[in-house]
This record gives C-alpha cells, structure tokens and sequence, in this order.
C-alpha cells in the first residue's frame, strides 16, 4: 500500500503557462474538480497506510471550492498534507484560513523578481498580487503563532529568469518564507533546444550531446520508487502511476468501481510494474522524467 499520495483537486487553472497542459487546457482527458463525498471515498481507502498526501496534480487547487473542507477531514486522519499554488488566491481572508486549516506544506510559484520577467512564463500572472499573497500567509502565521503552512517558495528556473536568481535569494529572505527552491523545469520539446532550457547546466534537466541535440540529463534506469510507494488519483477517481502522466494515458484502474487493493493486485497495474523494471526508457512518461 503507497505511504505517499496525491489526489487531483481540480485541473482548472487561471494561468496559461506554456509547459502547462491544464492552463493551455488541451488535456485529452476530462477535466473538473473533485466532490468532496469522492475525496472521502478516496482517502478512506488510503488512510491506513499513508503519511504523505499532496493535494495538488495538475491546476490551480485554490479553485476547488471544497479545498478547506477537503483539507480538514485529511487532517481528521493525521495525515500530512501539503499543496502548490500559482499564489493568486492568498487573500487576506483565504491566506487566514490557510493557516488555520492545517495545512502543513504550502508551495508558491514565483518565477521572477519583476512582473515582466514573471509573466513572461506565468502568462496572465500578476507579479504584485502573488507577493502580496505571500506577504499575507507570513502576517497570519505569525499572528496566529503558527509553525504552519511551512512555506516554500519555488522558482523554476528558465533561460528567461535565470539572470534572477540571486534577486529572488534576496527577495525570499525578504519575505520572510521558510525556504527557497530553485527547480529544474520539463520541458516537452526538448530535442530541439526548447527556448525555456537554462544556459546553467545545474539547473537544466537536459545537456545537449555534439550533433546539437538535447537530451536528460539523468540516466533512465530500470527501476523506479514510486510504483511501489506512492500513486495518483486523479479528479474524477483514475490511478495513474506518477505525476508525469498529466493526461492519464495509463489508467491502472479507477477508485469509483474498484477497491485500492484489487487495483495493486491487478494485473494492469503489476504488467506496468514489470515494464519499468525490464525497459523503462520504452514507456514515453518514463522518457522525460527528472528522477534517475
């Protein structure tokens, strides 16, 4: 059983990023967000094992109106929760219920150090408000005395913002946030020198070999963790084997008509397991992935 999870809150989003295929909105799969009556059914079924649950996949989790009701009763199981925002949303009100919710692990996307460079890769972001969302969250946390959400400021590093990185060095300590983490972004067109791949190769997850072409950076070995520790559920109750699979093209089974343990035990899900373990480099979300 995973001890880790993360369960979809809704595939909407308020950005277009153009990595993104929820903000572009061209997932092949249906998109909506969660009820919370079927975010209970899926933790049920998980709560005996897990330590770890990630509330977020693809969208912004904000949007789910349901999102403090589905954070509570995760809490009512003691179980660490975290999730990623595009910042947008941290009002003063929202930012309070933030804190008060529980939640224990917040990520907040911030791309830049001035608007021009932020929204260059946020398309329709508003640098000012995410600063003010973050400046809200540390004011609550502080007036309510709270060592939680913990707060990690995540910048994802770009050919077109990695002249900032040590502005937003500066910036994060300004802000008070509890750490600062420079990403490497995916990219899907990464063959053919993919204008978003950094010139610094500690923060590109691709090198480019002597004909020109780029390839992963990390050697794509038949093993992999997550397929036996942790799993994805998307909105609407499809298992998926990780978060590189945005469009859900490997449905191992679904929480609505089928029980967890059926599912891992199933020969779908045990077929997928054998495939990484024998040639994983022939599974195309395994091609693209960050992890060794």
């Amino acid at each position: 059983m995973p001890v880790s999870a993360s369960i979809e809150i809704t595939t909407n989003c308020n950005l277009r990023c153009p990595e993104c295929p929820s903000g572009l909105k061209i997932l092949s799969r249906n998109t909506g967000s969660v009820e919370i009556t079927d975010f209970q059914k899926y933790l049920d079924q998980l709560e005996k094992h897990l330590i770890y649950l990630i509330l977020y996949f693809q969208g912004e989790p904000y949007l789910n109106k349901h999102f403090f009701e589905i954070i509570k009763y995760a809490k009512s199981k003691k179980i660490f929760t975290a999730t990623s925002t595009n910042g947008h949303f941290l009002d003063y009100k929202t930012a309070h219920q933030t804190v008060a919710s529980g939640l224990d692990r917040l990520i907040i996307s911030l791309d830049g150090t001035d608007q021009e460079t932020y929204s260059s890769y946020r398309v329709n972001g508003d640098f000012n408000k995410v600063i003010s969302g973050i400046k809200n969250m540390v004011l609550w946390k502080e007036k309510m005395k709270s060592k939680t959400p913990f707060i990690i400021l995540q910048f994802l590093v770009l050919k077109t913002n990695e002249h900032q990185i040590e502005s937003i060095e500066q910036l994060s300590k300004q802000l008070g946030v509890d750490e600062l983490q420079l990403k490497s972004a995916q990219v899907y067109d990464y063959e053919n020198d993919n204008s978003l791949i950094p010139d610094n190769i500690i923060y590109s997850r691709y090198v480019k070999d002597d004909a020109g072409k780029y390839h992963i950076k990390n050697k794509l070995s038949n093993h992999c963790f997550r397929m036996w520790q942790s799993l994805v559920i998307t909105w609407d109750g499809n298992i998926v084997p990780c978060c590189f699979d945005k469009d859900a093209q490997h449905i191992l089974g679904n929480l609505k008509t089928t029980s967890l343990k059926e599912i891992l035990k199933s020969k779908k899900y045990n077929s997928f397991r054998k495939n990484i373990l024998k040639n994983r480099g022939g599974i195309e979300i395994c091609r693209n992935c960050s992890e060794g």
